[in-house]
């Protein structure tokens, strides 16, 4: 069990930055790397979320250790939950949930399922997991705080950004945070300019420049 009580934070500001850009773009902007597997569902349309990853590594089944994380957080931070697949269990309910938003903790991510859904979207916390289980988990199992993590098959330092929306969740990593909004700004912008030429009448064969490479095909 390795456990550490702090870790640095990004800037608030460079957060709401990055608030404001969807997933897809975010994903794009850094290589194409950083996103979570499909199954890392937002638990209801139209859950956001975006804030520096609080991690968390437990053992299936258990949750004791993500109950020790919340005493640690700080607001605007997003729990991020290595629960090794496990779905058999759901070790984030509503209870959790309202101790969670007391903290000021915006969402969690969790490679697992939670419960109490239809609670827990009335309240509004924004929550990103593999499904639900109505099924309760033991708390009497070690496990880790603020480390590395991999969730989902990706790695997850504590202080990277977690930006959450309708297609998924993406993972930055702190040190690159800024360069990723830079790149993400870039695109939004180019995005809209070819919005504009499809609006005027371009095709997308046109817009994407693959009519050359179709008609190597023998498409004309």
């Amino acid at each position: 069990m390795v456990v550490q009580k702090n870790f640095e934070r990004p800037h608030t500001e460079l957060i709401a930055a990055l608030r404001g850009c969807e997933t897809a773009t975010l994903h794009e902007a850094q290589g194409k790397r950083g996103a979570m597997p499909y199954y890392i569902k937002p638990l209801y349309p139209g859950m956001k979320v975006c804030g520096p990853a609080l991690t968390v590594a437990v053992s299936p089944g258990d949750n004791l250790m993500i109950h020790y994380a919340m005493t640690l957080a700080q607001p605007g931070d997003v729990l991020v939950v290595d629960a090794k697949g496990f779905t058999e269990a759901g070790p984030w309910g509503d209870l959790m949930t309202t101790a969670a938003m007391v903290k000021g903790i915006i969402g969690l991510v969790i490679d697992g399922c939670v419960r109490d859904a239809e609670t827990i979207r009335e309240m509004g916390f924004a929550v990103f997991a593999r499904g639900t289980s109505m099924k309760g988990t033991t708390k009497t199992l070690p496990g880790d705080v603020n480390v590395p993590i991999t969730c989902a098959s990706v790695p997850v330092y504590p202080g990277d950004i977690i930006v959450g929306d309708d297609d998924g969740v993406v993972v930055i990593p702190r040190k690159d945070a800024e360069s990723v909004l830079e790149k993400a700004k870039q695109r939004e912008a180019d995005e809209e300019r070819k919005r504009r030429e499809l609006k005027a009448g371009k095709t997308t064969v046109e817009l994407l420049g693959v009519d050359k490479l179709l008609k190597s095909m023998g498409v004309e």
